[in-house]
């Protein structure tokens, strides 16, 4: 007994409560810190933090954690109108378009660089957030269907179909990377610069997106249309038809040097067949192919395009007035049609006219295209 307590007064807690408070506030001040700060830049845009000039309104480290944020965003907006697809439907379509029925209440959901089975999530994960929503339009490309391109490293089903997510929260909050992030998206603030703004050349981005796509097995490099992509798509249908929402489906208006490299992979018949497939499942508005829109000439004071794979607001805004029937005398008559088992091989006969004209008419743009890829084959 008389060792007991002499060993408990001796080691008694008691003795030790300052240097535990002391421990305990050393190590969480730093973290309670480090948290605030990401909170308040909130540099993946995750939080919907209020935004401040100088200070977080721009978000230049977001575009490289967009599965993060926009899995979190469509949580915090009450959507009615969903843009769905890849970067072309996120740098192409403006939520703010004027013909739309929600226009305050639309959010773009296009993913670059994803396949249609990270489309299929993603809306999914929105109708599970969102019940209001009333209209989806989905632009779908070629290369989304492609059973080569893979899931892109940071898709994380775990995260999707839920409002919380543990893990997400405490990256974005008390992690190294987010407050690098964080001090990038500052310093970005204060001087006024989001790196996120190319300035790159209209000319060489479109040689170096041709290049892209010509080289990439998940492009043009090694295709093979999926089955399983197009079941992706047609259980968007599916939902969408059990959920009595509006959809609307488009191919994009890509560049004419997008399908004269398509052609000089060998792929002209499998995008064909891909169309085919597509209108099978749902009818498609069609923007590809040879007009007054996708035929314009390169040069860096281009209109119509950023590079050869993206279209611009401009050209996003007709393709909504063709799809929404809403100022249509403003859109080239010969630009979007809605294609159907009925009318596929003609228009597709027609697309095969179109190019043999277009290519007589535009040998330089031809020889570029050609001449990448013989430079990618040597």
């Amino acid at each position: 007994m008389l060792l007991k307590t002499i060993f408990l007064s001796k080691y008694s807690p008691k003795k030790y409560q300052n240097f535990y408070l002391f421990f305990a506030i050393s190590t969480l001040m730093p973290l309670c810190l480090v948290a605030v700060i990401n909170l308040v830049i909130d540099p993946y845009l995750y939080f919907y933090s209020p935004t401040f000039k100088k200070v977080n309104q721009l978000k230049p480290e977001r575009e490289k954690h967009l599965m993060l944020s926009k899995a979190a965003e469509i949580n915090y907006i009450e959507a009615k109108i969903i843009f769905l697809g890849s970067s072309r439907v996120m740098s192409g379509l403006n939520t703010e378009y004027p013909g739309l029925k929600y226009p305050n209440s639309t959010y773009n959901l296009g993913l670059p660089g994803a396949n249609m089975y990270q489309v299929m999530h993603y809306f999914n994960h929105a109708l599970a957030n969102q019940s209001q929503i009333k209209q989806v339009i989905l632009g779908i490309d070629f290369f989304m269907f492609n059973e080569y391109l893979k899931n892109l490293e940071n898709f994380d089903e775990t995260r999707l179909g839920k409002k919380i997510v543990v893990k997400d929260i405490i990256n974005s909050l008390l992690s190294i990377d987010a407050l690098q992030a964080s001090i990038t998206t500052f310093n970005a603030n204060l001087s006024n610069q989001n790196k996120s703004n190319s300035k790159e050349p209209k000319t060489s981005r479109f040689k170096r997106w041709l290049t892209n796509f010509l080289s990439y097995e998940g492009f043009y490099g090694k295709y093979n249309l999926s089955q399983a992509r197009l079941e992706n798509l047609q259980a968007i249908i599916d939902k969408c038809k059990q959920n009595n929402i509006d959809i609307k489906v488009f191919i994009s208006p890509t560049h004419a040097t997008q399908y004269e490299a398509m052609n000089i992979a060998g792929l002209s018949s499998t995008f064909e067949q891909w169309k085919r497939e597509v209108v099978k499942i749902t009818p498609v508005w069609d923007f590809s192919g040879y007009n007054s829109i996708t035929t314009e000439l390169i040069n860096d004071r281009m209109e119509n395009y950023i590079d050869n794979s993206h279209y611009s607001p401009k050209v996003g805004d007709l393709v909504l007035n063709r799809i929404l029937s809403f100022q249509t005398e403003r859109v080239p008559k010969d630009f979007g049609i809605l294609l159907t088992q009925d009318n596929i091989e003609t228009h597709l006969h027609q697309i095969r006219l179109d190019r043999e004209v277009w290519r007589k008419e535009h040998p330089e743009e031809v020889n570029l295209v050609r001449k990448i890829k013989a430079k990618l084959d040597n």
